[in-house]
């Protein structure tokens, strides 16, 4: 396992969101004794410092600590594994997911408005959603929603 260079479990890591930026960090004997044990695996680090407190009995403080991580980190851990098992593990990115503004309503609001004029543009459209509908919607978002609907042909 080379810690300089990127190798191809490094690269699998990254691209699936499990990289973890501080392996170094990492000072639980498991994994500096084991080569089975990566410490640049979040997931695999995140699920042994799990074990280790909840099976093993070990202290939270001092558990987190040698896994890298807060204490406030490893209470979240433990919330997402008991949500989610080792899929709550994973990041996610924050925000919202989707187009949360653009319900079925709006968009077909907009879709029917473009359908009786052809010549109106996303920027004219503004105004009447946030109208209609008291949302504020950027022009762009409204242009992205009319060409992702006339592609796929379905409602919101």
């Amino acid at each position: 396992m080379s810690k300089g260079t990127p190798d191809a479990k490094q690269e699998a890591l990254r691209s699936q969101g499990t990289l973890n930026a501080r392996a170094e960090e990492v000072t639980d004997p498991l994994f500096q004794q084991h080569e089975f044990f990566d410490p640049r695996d979040l997931l695999q680090v995140k699920y042994e410092m799990l074990h280790r407190v909840q099976v093993e009995g070990h202290s939270i403080k001092d558990t987190a600590a040698a896994f890298g991580f807060s204490r406030v980190a490893f209470y979240q851990a433990q919330r997402r594994f008991a949500e989610g098992g080792l899929g709550g593990l994973v990041r996610r990115p924050p925000g919202p997911k989707g187009a949360h503004k653009l319900t079925g309503p709006v968009v077909a609001f907009l879709r029917e408005a473009v359908g009786e004029d052809p010549s109106l543009r996303p920027g004219d459209l503004v105004e009447p959603v946030q109208e209609r509908f008291g949302i504020s919607l950027h022009a762009r978002t409204i242009e992205r929603a009319l060409k992702g609907r006339q592609k796929k042909g379905s409602g919101a």
